[in-house]
This record gives C-alpha cells, structure tokens and sequence, in this order.
C-alpha cells in the first residue's frame, strides 16, 4: 500500500520530501522545538534508520515517531537487524552499485523470514552510491567505490539494469554529510531511462540544490545531514517542494 501511495503522486507528477532520522540521534523528548517544526512543515516521508547503529533503538524510534505524527515511515535499515513490523514498509535495498554479496543479496536472505514473519511490506529499491567528494560511512561499512559523479551513463546502465531486474525504485545516494550532491545531469539522465520512481539523498543543505534536484527529476529527496543540523531548514525545504507542486 506505501508504494501504491508513493507511485500514485508520482503519476501526477508531485514532488516529495522526506526526513531520514537516525535513532543514534532520535530525541524522545515530545516538547523539543524538532518535533513542532514537523508538526507545520509536514514532509511526506519519514525514514529511520542508518549505515551504522550503535546505541539507537529502531523499533522504538519508529513507534515513538508514529505515536507523535501521521506521517507515512519508512524503514532504512542499515543491516537485517534494523526491522520493525511498527514502521508502515521498509526500503529493501540492494546496493546495485558496489560489488559486495553481502548488501546485494546476503543481508536480504537473513531479512526475508523476519519480514515475512512481521507481514512487513517490502519495497525493493536499486540503491546506488554516487561520489559525493568525501567518503562516506555507508562507503566504508560496504566496502564499495561510488559511481564517479561524471559518469552518468554508468548510473543509467546500473539503473536500468535494476530496472529490468524487477526493482521498484532507485535511490541515488551521494551518501550522509557528502561535499557534493549527486549532479542534476545525472539525476536527469537516470530520470529519463527508467520508469521507476527515483530518491535523491546526500549533500541536499540548501533549498536551491533541493530545487536542482526536483528539476532534473528526483520524484522523492531526502534530507538527514543539513536538518539535523538545523532543523529549521525543513521550512524552506518544504516551500520548495510547494513550489514545485503548484
């Protein structure tokens, strides 16, 4: 049903904003100014999780989060580990990228029985690591290379390939606190050669690279680095994305 929802606003052509939430980092405090920003800025998706969890707790992040808003969450697990039948779906990434089993296939085979067993709904997504002009942690807990920047037909080719390969979104991702966000040359190049619905994260710290990133035809962007930084941002965040959507 996420992805239903999803793939409907996106046949209207609308544009969307979601918030990545690292549990590492979640604020249980239901007063704190965070949470009532949220409350009038409402982006339209909230996902939790992260490449490295070290004392954050996803199940009850994602059950304080849906406790607190009506906003659609999804999973964005960093192992199999990071999966909780409260969130409404979870990304199912296959790093198509990189060349590592263990996060195109291996973690999905020890996922598959827990989301079954948790009736989770599972949206498989092609994600794709793009040189962000630093490393990265995802990077670095993968150990995958990033397609360079300047190698959009690289990108097309990985996209395309998941595509055919039955994957229901692609998410390029320049990665958490990255220099440069993926270039709006390959945003538009990946856009226009697959029919998927395409997510744009890493390096998104300003509402004009956010409206970049809309224009060259990201249908979903994330932001997570600049909004913990200064949470304040989600304000001009969502105009932007309004402004789109007009």
């Amino acid at each position: 049903m996420a992805e239903v929802l999803i793939q409907q606003k996106i046949d209207v052509g609308q544009k969307m904003l979601a918030i990545l939430i690292d549990p590492d980092k979640m604020s249980f405090d239901n007063n704190a100014p965070v949470w009532h920003l949220l409350d009038r800025h409402c982006p339209d998706v909230l996902l939790v999780g992260g490449s490295l969890l070290t004392a954050g707790d996803v199940h009850q992040t994602v059950t304080w989060l849906k406790n607190r808003f009506d906003i659609p969450l999804w999973l964005f697990p960093g192992n199999y580990q990071h999966l909780t039948d409260a969130a409404d779906a979870v990304l199912l990434l296959s790093l198509v990228s990189g060349r590592n089993p263990d996060f195109l296939i291996g973690q999905h085979i020890a996922a598959a029985p827990l989301i079954r067993r948790l009736n989770l709904t599972a949206i498989p997504t092609a994600y794709m690591l793009i040189d962000g002009g630093a490393p990265t942690t995802v990077s670095y807990i993968s150990n995958t290379q990033p397609i360079p920047a300047n190698k959009s037909d690289v990108a097309v080719a990985t996209a395309m390939a998941a595509e055919l390969l039955g994957m229901k979104m692609v998410y390029l991702e320049a990665g958490s606190g990255a220099i440069n966000p993926v270039p709006p040359a390959m945003i538009a190049a990946v856009r226009h050669s697959v029919r998927l619905p395409l997510i744009v994260g890493g390096g998104i710290r300003s509402a004009s690279v956010l409206a970049s990133a809309y224009a060259a035809g990201a249908d979903i962007a994330v932001i997570g680095t600049a909004w913990e930084r200064n949470p304040s941002i989600i304000a001009d965040m969502i105009a932007v994305r309004d402004k789109h959507n007009c």
